[in-house]
């Protein structure tokens, strides 16, 4: 397959959800079955330089004209998962946020008016006709969000530093059952703690996104391009998952100061790499 570009475009996560082709009804099943077996499947990367490649065109295209068949292979005890890209989805609901990221004059000179005026009006005829969709991934620019980690378990770390000329790669993958349990625990542990928080929201939003899925689903949460936000040093040390669980095992023991203590360690580590969207 060419690449479009042999740009890695860094400095965003995914929480990604594989799912066993039992899920899937026929004949997206076979598609699937068949895809697996492929050894030339893309990297992300290749779906961000795709995207990427959109955007150099006068007028720009905005989401892609035709939704992806591609996704991402995982076999798990000898059940093969795939996480749909869904691109195309993705990329409307992408658009419906970025005015809330961006000064409008620097949003109209990046994708103007005209552009994204198109791609919402193809998004709400498509909608109509698809009310159930919903993307296997969830994407997150300069940070990680505190409540992804909420899933997963120090344990369920995976880091490799990657050999010459290869990027590191720093990930976490548990079952759906484990990752809902943690969310409801997580839930309860809030709740009793504070009466409101955007982390609690944000962890609601999480839970009812995951029910979405098959039982016997798989949830990931790869760094992706952040790690070159993140020093060597600090990606190595970097057990974010393990904080948050400490500070809500904290939470429910009733030690506000060693929740504190967790909390800070994530605020000042994700501090510095938010930092840098703003540097020159």
């Amino acid at each position: 397959m060419p690449k479009v570009s042999s740009v890695i475009v860094p400095y965003a996560a995914y929480l990604r959800v594989y799912e066993p082709l039992a899920a899937f009804p026929e004949p997206e099943r076979g598609h699937w079955a068949r895809y697996a077996r492929r050894p030339d499947r893309p990297s992300y990367q290749e779906e961000l330089r795709r995207s990427l490649a959109g955007l150099a065109p006068t007028p720009p295209v905005a989401v892609p004209v035709h939704e992806s068949d591609d996704a991402f292979v995982v076999e798990t005890d000898g059940v093969v998962c795939v996480c749909p890209w869904r691109t195309r989805l993705r990329g409307w609901q992408a658009l419906g946020d970025l005015a809330e990221e961006y000064p409008l004059p620097v949003l109209d000179a990046l994708l103007p008016p005209v552009v994204r005026d198109q791609a919402t009006r193809d998004y709400e005829r498509w909608l109509a006709e698809h009310p159930d969709a919903r993307p296997w991934i969830r994407t997150s620019t300069w940070q990680v969000p505190i409540n992804w980690f909420v899933l997963f378990d120090d344990d369920e770390r995976e880091y490799g530093k990657g050999s010459a000329g290869e990027v590191p790669v720093l990930r976490y993958r548990t079952p759906m059952v484990q990752a809902r349990r943690r969310v409801a625990r997580g839930l309860r542990a809030l709740r009793d703690a504070v009466d409101e928080s955007l982390l609690i929201d944000g962890l609601m939003d999480v839970g009812r996104w995951l029910e979405e899925f098959h039982p016997r689903s798989l949830v990931e949460l790869d760094y992706g391009g952040l790690v070159h936000a993140l020093p060597a040093g600090a990606l190595e040390d970097d057990h974010s998952a393990a904080d948050v669980g400490e500070g809500i095992a904290a939470l429910r023991r009733g030690d506000e100061e060693g929740a504190g203590e967790a909390y800070g360690r994530l605020v000042k580590r994700w501090r510095a790499v938010r930092d840098l969207r703003s540097a020159n």
